[in-house]
């Protein structure tokens, strides 16, 4: 089983790149898009209803801002958005389903960088959450949680970590929330099969054309509850994927 997690950068834009040839040779089993920046009512029916996939949207109060959608081949047993989740959440960031094995948490965590406020609601938003994946944890849920994090949690992250100390996704008190998922138990996927691994990216700043030069950051994830970790097979990184600035993520299941 293949699960994807891809921060398209704008779902309508993807749509007229490389997106459905993506979903038509990959043909991933769960396909997670973050920061789709449109609604529903937006959309052509090839996207709502591609075929093969059920599709599940979840857009905030602003158009043209932020959104996640999960693209399932297996109907979920139930589907939670937004505030059902955290109270905070009224930008279109978080969309669970749930399956027979796990509930699966597509999110697009708040970048920190445009202000001060904006950095508290992102700490904020990473506690919220936290107190949630426990929440969920305590009533004996297993968990994949994926997603653009929009933080590098060690050096070997990004490619460039001196020079990021201070910029938001690389600020200590930022890097502190991921060490406290890992303390309490939770696998970053791709660290755990791939511990060494340099020159892995996810995201390459564009304005810089950061991309040639491979000066990228891995700030999008597939994290598991312990219990899950058995029915991993491997986790990579499609950095050769074009057709917005993060490449895909990829958790595959035995």
């Amino acid at each position: 089983m293949r699960l994807v997690s891809w921060n398209v950068n704008g779902i309508r834009a993807a749509a007229k790149k490389t997106f459905f040839d993506y979903l038509e040779e990959e043909s991933p089993d769960i396909l997670c898009l973050q920061e789709t920046k449109a609604h529903e009512e937006q959309l052509d029916e090839t996207l709502i209803t591609p075929p093969g996939y059920y599709t599940y949207w979840h857009a905030g109060e602003r158009k043209g801002y932020s959104g996640v959608a999960t693209f399932t081949k297996t109907r979920p047993t139930a589907v939670t958005r937004g505030t059902d989740i955290i109270p905070m959440d009224t930008e279109g960031r978080i969309l669970r389903t749930e399956y027979d094995d796990f509930l699966l948490y597509n999110i697009y965590f708040p970048n920190g960088g445009r202000s001060a406020e904006r950095l508290q609601f992102k700490l904020d938003f990473y506690d919220q959450i936290l107190a949630h994946f426990e929440e969920q944890r305590a009533k004996g849920a297993p968990l994949v949680i994926c997603g653009d994090v929009n933080t590098a949690h060690h050096e070997i992250d990004l490619k460039n970590p001196k020079q990021n100390v201070k910029n938001s996704g690389f600020m200590p008190i930022e890097r502190a929330w991921l060490d406290k998922v890992v303390e309490l138990g939770y696998i970053d996927t791709f660290r755990h099969f791939h511990p060494d691994a340099v020159d892995h990216y996810s995201w390459w700043d564009m304005r810089t054309r950061a991309r040639d030069r491979n000066a990228g950051w891995r700030i999008d994830y597939f994290i598991v509850t312990p219990e899950l970790i058995d029915s991993c097979a491997d986790a990579s990184i499609q950095m050769e994927v074009t057709g917005s600035d993060h490449a895909p993520v990829v958790l595959d299941l035995k």
